[in-house]
């Protein structure tokens, strides 16, 4: 290819399709099927549980629609690494590349690779997550944890072989789980239980808590209440998010100032879509009671049983199985391309800032494999990704904010795609977002501050690589 077409050097072998997979295939991995149970314990009700991901699904539409103007600036590997950098300064960038390193996007590509090992474990309970092979340093080493960092090393291994051999994987299993997705929702609406479905909207907006099996209670108050709300979404966040990753993959992506935008935009419709209706089809079909006491809480269990009887636990740990590796592979895809843009900028190890002869950064790939495999091991990647979503979500109000800076440093630079609503749908985002952090903040600390130690531990590793540089 002509490198004055991409100053990258990379292969523009994604599509307007493949990036759109890529979005959707990022965001939907094993949380659709686990995190409403919790969702309803703090909200209790079935019109609140689908607020609860409504709210979610505005906000990522909101922000995807945003970063459509940002990518279609700035159309490189790298994506919300480079905004920040442009937008601020390659500190506030590095930080989010550090923590995007240390835990966003590996402890990602830990939980799921895990979730994909426990569903496999339905087929073959010998390696299961209750089968321990060995205790190391007091950690408890598992079959599923082994099964999913060999899930984890093959798909790092075929992604080094090129662009176009994730492409392919992508594309395929994206479209093989929302082919499966749409139809458990059609079943669901064909078999729904009226009885159920009276009961649960009955009362569908009075807000409670779950206080144990059967008993719902009103909140004490306000602050109480905004709490659970706060913590309520932790989760669907933590389910809708990854959906940025298609940026990061810029450079090798047709067309990139029109398909990044479009690609947003397109993929998270369709995932909030496909999320909305999945939760309205646990409604039809499992008492409020039901879906927040699912066993392990994997409500998607409890309904596909109810809809097909016995054979629903194999049913639904298949589409499970299938989403998790479509999903780990965008994850492992597009992560390594931020750490080549970081390497670029001499704020990474050097070698992360190569491509190989597939034109692909393969040092980061295999460096990211092996902190997600450690994570694995670790089994602490679940309390990492909590206390990482209020993070997030600032990252995500920085970037945000960065379209308003832009504007004012960068006038003149070519914007083929303007965000959506500007000024007034980012500014609800950031508003928003910010609401969100602060609740935590006050009634979720928990969340929180772990997460910004883990942050502030990249600022001495800034300078020692400035020193070094």
């Amino acid at each position: 290819m002509d490198p004055s077409n991409n100053p990258d050097n990379m292969k523009r072998e994604l599509g307007l399709l493949d990036a759109t997979l890529l979005v959707a295939g990022g965001m939907i991995g094993s949380g659709i099927f686990i995190v409403s149970a919790d969702v309803t314990r703090n909200v209790g009700s079935a019109g609140w549980l689908l607020l609860i991901w409504l709210i979610t699904g505005f906000m990522t539409l909101a922000a995807a629609l945003s970063y459509g103007e940002l990518s279609g600036m700035y159309p490189k590997a790298g994506g919300q690494y480079v905004y920040l950098r442009e937008a601020y300064n390659s500190l506030v960038a590095f930080l989010f590349g550090w923590s995007f390193f240390a835990v966003i996007q590996t402890g990602t590509i830990a939980a799921v690779g895990v979730a994909f090992s426990k569903f496999f474990a339905y087929f073959v309970p010998q390696l299961g997550d209750d089968v321990i092979l060995a205790r190391i340093m007091g950690f408890n080493i598992s079959s599923a944890q082994l099964v999913s960092i060999a899930l984890i090393i093959l798909l790092t291994y075929i992604n080094t072989r090129g662009v176009k051999s994730g492409k392919i994987i992508q594309t395929t299993f994206t479209a093989a789980k929302l082919i499966s997705l749409i139809g458990l929702i059609l079943f669901g609406f064909i078999l729904m239980k009226p009885e159920v479905w009276a009961a649960n909207w009955s009362n569908a907006f009075d807000i409670q808590r779950f206080v144990s099996p059967g008993v719902f209670e009103s909140y004490p108050g306000f602050s109480v209440l905004a709490g659970g709300i706060a913590a309520a979404m932790v989760g669907t966040l933590f389910s809708s998010d990854s959906w940025n990753n298609v940026t990061f993959v810029a450079g090798e992506i047709t067309n990139p100032k029109r398909n990044i935008g479009l690609a947003l935009f397109l993929g998270t419709l369709i995932v909030t879509v496909i999320y909305v209706l999945t939760n309205v089809m646990y409604t039809a079909v499992l008492p409020m009671n039901d879906i927040a006491t699912a066993a392990k809480d994997r409500v998607g269990i409890a309904a596909a049983q109810s809809i097909f009887g016995a054979s629903g636990t194999a049913i639904l740990a298949l589409l499970v199985m299938v989403s998790t590796f479509g999903c780990n592979n965008g994850l492992i895809l597009s992560g390594a391309r931020v750490y080549y843009s970081m390497a670029q900028d001499g704020l990474f190890f050097k070698k992360a800032g190569e491509l190989n002869k597939n034109a692909v950064p393969e040092f980061g790939l295999w460096i990211q494999c092996a902190f997600a495999s450690i994570l694995c091991l670790s089994g602490r990647y679940g309390d990492l990704l909590d206390m990482i979503c209020f993070v997030v979500v600032i990252f995500y109000v920085l970037t945000i904010l960065g379209i308003f800076i832009l504007r004012v440093k960068q006038p003149d630079l070519e914007r083929p795609y303007k965000a959506f609503g500007y000024p007034v749908l980012p500014i609800i985002y950031i508003l928003m977002g910010i609401s969100f952090c602060v609740l935590l903040i006050i009634y979720k600390p928990a969340y929180t501050w772990p997460g910004l130690i883990i942050v502030a531990l990249g600022i001495p590793i800034y300078y020692l690589l400035l020193r070094r540089k």
